[in-house]
């Protein structure tokens, strides 16, 4: 991924967004040939002038300062997690990310403990870039129970959540509404893609899905960013049916963090998910009739 490449196919997808009315730019009825604000229009906006900017769009300009990155991000009306992302991009383009090569992945020894305490709880370890490095029994029933649930321990074979929710009918079928979670997933890789640009299995990872799947190349080609943090999902669980879950991810350093499911007090998901702690990989019968008698 040409960090240049990706700075400029940021700024333009932003700018192409932006309609003029939202912000009092006057068009006088004029036709415009391209969606959204025109660089001049962009750079007045920043307070730059438009050859720098259409250079620092061109990927030509890789000096550009803190300063004027954030002028450019109120211009755009960028949020929080945008206007960090342009921060990484510009630093990935200008070659300052060099160096910051991802080291290889593996579960530390504090979050195994976290991991260890939520043990009641449906919880997985991913790494940077979806990678599921552990989970505990119900983490393993409630997102991937059709899988073996020794894989998390193979570094050859770990299951990879942007896989799972883009190529796996299991994990599709999953979410009632599976475009809102295929476009986290999305927008948290493209946050990943800005911050480890020399990270050859993440681009690995988006040829693979790009070329399989049609939804995620245009997901992809959208350039939008989203850190996931907290999000409620329904899901239709094979087993248990039904239920509306909240994914809250709790950051565990700069590139592995913990997926803890959580529901309201109550609620028949607190309830199911209860169960989880007694049952087995799905299409096993033990673990069939432990939740059966758990029930």
């Amino acid at each position: 991924m040409d960090g240049k490449v990706q700075l400029g196919d940021f700024l333009r997808a932003r700018r192409s967004e932006l309609l003029p009315e939202q912000i009092g730019v006057p068009t006088y009825g004029e036709r415009r040939r391209v969606p959204g604000l025109r660089r001049e229009e962009l750079a007045l906006l920043a307070g730059v002038s438009v050859s720098y900017y259409t250079r620092l769009e061109q990927g030509h300009s890789l000096n550009a300062s803190p300063q004027v990155l954030d002028a450019i991000a109120r211009a755009l009306r960028l949020e929080e997690t945008e206007r960090l992302h342009l921060h990484d991009l510009a630093a990935s383009a200008n070659g300052l990310a060099r160096g910051r090569r991802p080291a290889p992945e593996r579960v530390a020894r504090a979050t195994g403990q976290l991991l260890e305490a939520l043990a009641h709880v449906p919880a997985i370890v991913t790494g940077r870039r979806g990678d599921v490095l552990a989970w505990n029994r119900p983490g393993h029933a409630l997102f991937a129970g059709h899988l073996d649930p020794g894989s998390a321990d193979r570094p050859g074979e770990r299951p990879n959540m942007a896989r799972l929710v883009f190529l796996d009918a299991h994990t599709r079928d999953l979410y009632a509404d599976w475009p809102a979670k295929a476009r986290a997933v999305v927008g948290n890789l493209r946050l990943v893609a800005g911050r480890y640009p020399d990270d050859l299995a993440l681009h690995t990872l988006v040829g693979e899905l790009s070329s399989k799947s049609a939804d995620f190349a245009s997901m992809w080609a959208d350039h939008r960013v989203r850190a996931c943090a907290v999000a409620t999902y329904d899901m239709r669980h094979p087993l248990l049916g039904p239920l509306t879950v909240t994914q809250q991810t709790l950051s565990q350093g700069p590139s592995q963090n913990i997926v803890v499911a959580t529901t309201e007090p109550g609620s028949p998901a607190r309830t199911a998910l209860a169960l989880l702690a007694h049952v087995g990989p799905q299409g096993d019968p033990a673990g069939q009739e432990a939740l059966a008698n758990a029930g």
